[in-house]
């Protein structure tokens, strides 16, 4: 990491500058960044900022995007040309607009088709390519007196639920999730409307669209999970094997690698 003496920035040598850029006083960019052409990455001078814009790891910023003050890019995060990102970039969200927010995730593959989750022989569960994650059909009885989905815990959902939580009204510029717990499980349904979920084993990573309250994902520990592009009507609700307990949860991507990676050793 290089220090220069005119804007006080933090550069990796690694890191690609294009024409036009712009680098605010105490910038932070960290190895194999790509700044694009007349993009603008703002420090301590502008707007007054106490803080100065971070750049993690892999990072590429399109042409003339604009990083407010005191927002940290996560690492591989994807800056469409143009946005204006006014908030803290998740590691491999990809964002656009102005202000920008998330419409993806770099280096997912995704899962649309509901009915590629049904096996050929009728089986109710799809295997993810996320270590250990799965889809569920739950049951689904409909007649003249409405509709019905149910699921049996320890049979249709993997574990005995301690607690259960709903997650609604989420503007949809919003991103929930993003940590892994140590021993908790989850099992998520959207009983009403849609949402996206990014299940990540530190390896492999896969995208999934929940939309019907006959479908269920199961995240079990040490998987990072995302929750976004809620509808405006989306109820998400999650059952958790285990009481509530802060120590739980890894909150940093960065440290969740490490973690899965001192396991694997």
């Amino acid at each position: 990491m290089q220090v220069h003496e005119d804007t006080k920035a933090s550069i990796s040598s690694s890191a690609v500058i294009m024409p036009g850029a712009y680098i605010g006083l105490g910038v932070r960019i960290e190895d194999e960044v790509t700044i694009g052409p007349n993009a603008a990455i703002l420090g301590k001078e502008d707007n007054i900022s106490t803080a100065a814009a971070e750049i993690r790891a892999g990072v590429v910023i399109g042409a003339n995007a604009t990083v407010l003050p005191g927002v940290v890019v996560g690492m591989r995060a994807v800056v469409k040309p143009g946005s204006v990102v006014t908030r803290s970039v998740p590691p491999l969200a990809i964002v656009d607009g102005n202000p920008a927010i998330i419409i993806g995730y770099a280096s997912t593959s995704i899962n649309l088709d509901a009915k590629q989750h049904i096996n050929d022989n009728n089986e109710r569960l799809k295997h993810s390519i996320v270590k250990n994650v799965t889809l569920h059909q739950l049951a689904l009885v409909s007649d003249l007196r409405g509709n019905l989905s149910v699921g049996e815990f320890e049979k249709d959902i993997p574990f005995k639920a301690k607690r259960y939580f709903l997650v609604f009204d989420v503007p949809t510029a919003e991103t929930r999730g993003e940590h892994a717990h140590k021993k908790c499980k989850q099992f998520l349904v959207c009983i009403k409307g849609s949402c996206r979920v990014v299940a990540d084993d530190g390896l492999n990573r896969e995208e999934f669209i929940l939309d019907s309250p006959a479908k269920g994902l199961y995240l079990p520990e040490m998987t990072w999970g995302i929750q976004y592009h809620y509808t405006n009507d989306a109820y998400l609700l999650v059952f958790a094997s285990e009481y509530y307990d802060a120590t739980d949860y890894i909150r940093d991507y960065d440290q969740f690698i490490a973690a899965v990676r001192a396991k694997a050793d």
